[in-house]
């Protein structure tokens, strides 16, 4: 039987790579792929880390990730302010707290929780903090999350906060992709890997347990069950404000956009909600659920885009907000009373806190700076109290503490200026695109460019997800791109969600070329203003951003000199096959479908590249540990685009997942290498 096995182990292997001659790299931890990945790090690193400017870019990434006087981003944890902090003294981190006034006063009074850097020394791992859920309204009691290298599979354990311990005995589940919510200091709602069939093709749980304090995952009762096509199934608790239990919501996740909601009954049943399936839930404010549409409700005469309260018990609809033709609802959190809204138009952004009365809904727009990007950062469900933050290309950033109930506001931090940003000016200029429609798009240029087409310009994009890129102050491009002299631009190409959901149907699926074409006509936007050429303009995209840097590059390699491709999604025929690909197919189309199949086919980069095509050396980039977007996808295209005789340089981290966030140290040479990459192949002769 073992030897049928192994047989049958290497008929398929070899079927496998005569279909795709790289097809051995997508296992992850094999000797061979590894000794393939060591091999090519050692090039990039010669390359790259030799580089001269390497150390000082290095030395100043790491300064700027680890300095004293960042914000310390806040978050609501009972009467207190926690946080979660890495310098060059804790390296992976403290979780710590302070009290509420402290913090306002720019004093917090800072407690450690959990020393990660201790805990990882003491249990011999690499714990990569991924946050906690804890109990309302006191969050003494959390499950804590933790990452072993920094994927999003996790470990939860229970942790008291006012002990400042993990609970002997508590609550621990096994490392997985799960979620917890409370239903009382004893009780846990818990979707997660429980066996045969309670997995999506994503990873995703589908199983609903409700575990008891002391009792086994394997005794615990079945509360709800999603079906095996979908992506995952989950539960949250929605509460009024003093904490107590008002409704169990379970939902169905049908795809990346689309959930069926169900409400849990007090007999067990699963009653469902008569809720359009391309629904976002936002919170939960006065016994009602505050949701985005992402399509039209025609039987609510309400269009995709609009902002809505929806009452579970009776089926009744409040439109909240309506966004105009240049809007959109970008983000939204409730506070104890109130609703805070962040909106863009024209991909500028505005903040209204909304109240409720007798004659429906009002808006109130807070005072925020003009030409800043705004962000939700914190809203408290137990108080009337937010924390937003403003920012732009040269400015740095603020926090502000928000009133929502006097809808007033005031500043508690502010970022010091990490780079000279005299020098430079933002514009916001409009491309248009192969089909006529005008993209709009941020250009951060030197004051004093000479329009002769030689500034060294990076360009970034996305363009996925309903995701809206907005301008954002980074000290790291400032100090190691613009202050050299460089430029940037920021595209918002569709796909995004700068203008709502229809700028992201624009692009969904067999639209997606649309997205690659409006990447390409605001490069061409750019060399129409005589800013940068091809010789000088490199393109950066990660995740999602991969997909559309790597297409780019195969679809008009006369546009681009530099090309970063991180994280990537790339083999775009295999990717619902790869760790967490077969959630996304809302967004791309699935492959394994014919008429899916023809149109992926005809973008997806890794199928596409060809021999006798000067293509430019692109750095590609990913991480071993990373279970969101497989690093197969990087590493076949490496070793593809080698094998036909291109230029390329490829990295690989061992650690810390999707995110990038597991170790400053780590981080700074990451940035140290992309931006060596770029002054080689945009700044140097």
């Amino acid at each position: 039987m073992l030897i049928a096995a192994s047989l049958a182990a290497v008929v398929t292997t070899a079927r496998a790579e005569a279909a795709d001659p790289f097809a051995w790299l997508e296992d992850i931890h094999s000797p061979r792929a590894l000794a393939w990945v060591a091999q090519q790090n050692a090039h990039t690193a010669a390359r790259l880390e030799g580089d001269k400017r390497y150390a000082l870019f290095h030395r100043r990434a790491l300064a700027l990730l680890t300095a004293s006087d960042r914000i310390a981003q806040p978050s609501f944890q009972g009467e207190a302010i926690s946080n979660f902090w890495q310098d060059g003294a804790h390296v992976k981190g403290l979780w710590r707290r302070a009290s509420r006034a402290a913090y306002d006063a720019g004093k917090p009074d800072w407690e450690t929780l959990i020393d990660l850097d201790a805990l990882s020394r003491a249990e011999n791992k690499n714990w990569i903090f991924k946050g906690a859920n804890c109990l309302p309204p006191e969050d003494r009691l959390c499950l804590v999350r933790l990452s072993n290298g920094g994927g999003d599979a996790v470990e939860l354990r229970e942790f008291d906060t006012a002990k400042k311990a993990f609970v002997p005995g508590g609550f621990h589940f096994a490392v997985g992709k799960q979620s917890v919510a409370w239903l009382d200091p004893d009780t846990l709602l818990v979707a997660r890997d429980f066996g045969p069939g309670t997995l999506s093709a994503s990873g995703y749980p589908l199983v609903v347990k409700q575990v008891k304090r002391g009792q086994g995952v394997d005794e615990a009762k079945a509360v709800f069950r999603g079906q095996p096509s979908d992506v995952s199934a989950g539960a949250e608790v929605l509460r009024g404000p003093m904490g107590e239990v008002q409704l169990v919501l379970l939902r169905r996740g049908l795809s990346a956009f689309e959930t069926r909601y169900f409400v849990l009954e007090k007999d067990g049943s699963a009653r469902p909600l008569d809720l359009p399936l391309k629904t976002r839930f936002h919170g939960w404010l006065d016994r009602r659920m505050i949701i985005l549409l992402e399509e039209p409700w025609p039987a609510k005469g309400m269009a995709a885009g609009d902002l809505v309260g929806f009452e579970p018990t009776t089926g009744a609809t409040e439109l909240i907000f309506h966004p105009g033709p240049t809007q959109t609802v970008n983000d939204a959190a409730v506070t104890q009373h109130h609703l805070l809204v962040e909106l863009l138009d024209n991909v500028n952004g505005q903040v209204e806190v909304f109240r409720r009365g007798q004659g429906g809904w009002r808006g109130q727009r807070l005072a925020f700076p003009p030409g800043q990007a705004l962000a939700i950062e914190a809203a408290d469900h137990g108080s009337d109290h937010a924390y937003v933050t403003s920012e732009s290309f040269l400015e740095p950033t603020t926090l502000w503490a928000v009133d929502t109930a006097a809808a007033e506001m005031r500043p508690v931090a502010r970022l010091p200026g990490r780079f000279d940003a005299s020098k430079d000016v933002t514009e916001q200029h409009f491309a248009v695109s192969r089909d006529g429609t005008r993209i709009p798009y941020w250009l951060v240029r030197p004051r004093a460019m000479t329009a002769d087409g030689t500034t060294p310009t990076l360009m970034f994009g996305y363009g996925g997800f309903l995701i809206s890129e907005t301008p954002t102050y980074n000290p790291i491009l400032g100090k190691l791109w613009l202050e050299r002299g460089g430029a940037y631009v920021l595209a918002n190409i569709r796909g995004g969600g700068e203008f709502g959901p229809a700028w992201h149907e624009a692009a969904r699926r067999e639209h997606r070329q649309r997205a690659f074409d409006d990447f390409a006509a605001v490069a061409r936007d750019v060399f129409a203003r005589k800013v940068s050429s091809p010789r000088r303009f490199g393109i950066y995209g990660r995740s999602n951003g991969g997909v559309l840097t790597s297409v780019s590059m195969t679809q008009h390699p006369e546009l681009f000199h530099a090309v970063v491709i991180e994280s990537p999604l790339i083999d775009m025929l295999r990717y619902t096959h790869l760790s967490a690909g077969a959630s996304w197919i809302g967004e791309y189309g699935d492959p394994d479908v014919p008429a899916d199949r023809a149109f992926i086919a005809r973008y997806s980069a890794y199928q596409n590249v060809k021999v006798g095509i000067a293509y430019p050396e692109p750095y590609i980039t990913t991480n071993t540990e990373d279970d969101r977007v497989h690093p197969g996808h990087a590493r076949k295209f490496a070793a593809k685009l080698e094998a036909l005789g291109h230029p390329v340089l490829y990295y690989e981290n061992t650690f810390g997942g999707h995110a990038n966030d597991a170790d400053p140290e780590l981080n700074a040479r990451r940035w140290a290498r992309h931006y060596v990459y770029l002054a080689q192949k945009l700044m140097d002769r």
